[in-house]
């Protein structure tokens, strides 16, 4: 039997580094570049339009956004908001789409690069400030607004961006292992701390106001503004390893099903130095409110480097620097999907269809969608079928059928029976 392979959906002029999905508009929007050096591979975030064509889902170029010399690292959406981290600096973008009743107007679009499945009789103009595309009476326009110094180390760079449940704030942590709170979309500065020595990973913002941090040092921390809740302990009840350190490379929030006030948070532990024979990573469920650890899983000796939490936290999907995908189930840490070395090269972002918006309808027949993207410049799509299950009216249909024929066939072998 072959190697189960994922459907490339598009592939960008420049490697990938960050993905999101607006639902409302139907949008997949991916980001990366080649940086400042002079390579001749362009930096920009390039905005595709997700369709159902002929009951599969597809991805055209819409709009390609140059950002000049800064590749864009990570990503975050709050509506028509975009976050982007590019070098050191927090630069924010407005996007607007636009549905037009004639095709007649000219085209134009914020740059000359065109994309492999860029839609058909599309004309390229540049514009410095502020651009916009229209496509088959489509018509999508970006704006910049606001940029802020993020991060202040050695290395002059913000690695993780983060709004916050209602989109009033935005956190950023860097190589400098300082947490900094700006206010949206002014970038006003209104909260700043030494979270770890060294470099903070990732973060996460919780509906009540607390945030996780997991950093270089080894260490997961829980705070209110800039004071230390806790410390995260995920060995606890799971496995211990006496000569193999640890460190936290991702930390998520999810919802959990059916508890419309419940809230995990979800960390992956990798092994902090490589070995010959590599240890395996692990995945950890926390309760959201006391930050006790729930469950502990291995999820495979392939390093991961990239987590996310599908909108109702039932599935998580992680990404591994050999290029592979998985989409595990929130709820038991298992394993429902996996596509070994997907890209070939470590995956750098991963983002599931929303299900709301446009969601179910881009979604179809498939329980969820998973968005992979790498350093080799593809965009993957990973599907997984829904998992069929009996109602329970018939089960019970069913049980009382069997025990009917159960008398029937008993009363006929032995007469006067019943």
């Amino acid at each position: 039997m072959g190697r189960r392979r994922a459907p490339e959906l598009y592939r960008a002029p420049f490697p990938l580094y960050a993905l999101q999905v607006d639902p409302s508009a139907g949008l997949l929007i991916a980001a990366g570049g080649g940086g400042a050096a002079k390579t001749g591979i362009k930096n920009g975030v390039h905005f595709l339009q997700l369709e159902q064509i002929n009951g599969r889902l597809s991805a055209s170029l819409l709009h390609s956004h140059d950002t000049e010399t800064r590749a864009t690292m990570n990503l975050a959406l709050a509506g028509d908001i975009l976050a982007a981290g590019q070098d050191a600096q927090c630069q924010l973008l407005r996007f607007q789409v636009h549905q037009q009743k004639g095709n007649n107007k000219a085209e134009k679009t914020g740059s000359k690069e065109q994309g492999p499945r860029q839609r058909k009789g599309a004309a390229a103009a540049e514009k410095k400030s502020g651009a916009e595309t229209q496509r088959e009476g489509v018509e999508l326009r970006v704006e910049n607004l606001q940029a802020v110094q993020t991060d202040f180390g050695p290395d002059l760079l913000q690695k993780v961006v983060r709004f916050n449940h209602d989109n009033t704030l935005l956190a950023t942590g860097g190589t400098d292992g300082h947490v900094r709170v700006w206010k949206v979309p002014s970038l006003e500065k209104v909260l700043e701390f030494k979270a770890h020595e060294g470099e903070i990973e990732d973060l996460a913002l919780g509906p009540d106001g607390k945030l996780v941090t997991v950093g270089r040092d080894l260490k997961a921390c829980v705070w209110q503004k800039d004071q230390l809740v806790v410390q995260l302990h995920w060995q606890e009840n799971g496995p211990t390893f006496s000569n193999t350190p640890y460190r936290y490379q991702a930390c998520r929030f999810g919802r959990v099903p059916d508890q419309p006030a419940g809230l995990r948070l979800f960390t992956v532990q990798i092994p902090h130095k490589r070995l010959r024979q590599p240890p395996p990573c692990y995945l950890t469920a926390w309760d959201g409110s006391t930050f006790l650890p729930l469950r502990t899983k291995p999820c495979g000796h392939e390093v991961i480097s990239c987590l996310n939490v599908s909108e109702s936290g039932t599935f998580l999907g992680l990404g591994t620097v050999t290029g592979s995908v998985a989409i595990y189930i929130a709820f038991s840490l298992q394993c429902l999907y996996y596509v070994r070395e997907a890209h070939g090269i470590v995956v750098t972002d991963v983002a599931f269809l929303p299900e709301k918006g446009r969601g179910p309808e881009l979604l179809g027949s498939h329980e969820t969608a998973l968005f992979s993207v790498a350093v080799d410049s593809r965009c993957q799509l990973h599907l997984l079928p829904s998992r069929r299950s009996v109602p329970v009216w018939l089960l019970l249909l069913l049980c009382v059928g069997l025990i009917v024929v159960t008398i029937l066939l008993l009363q006929s072998a032995f007469p006067g029976f019943l």
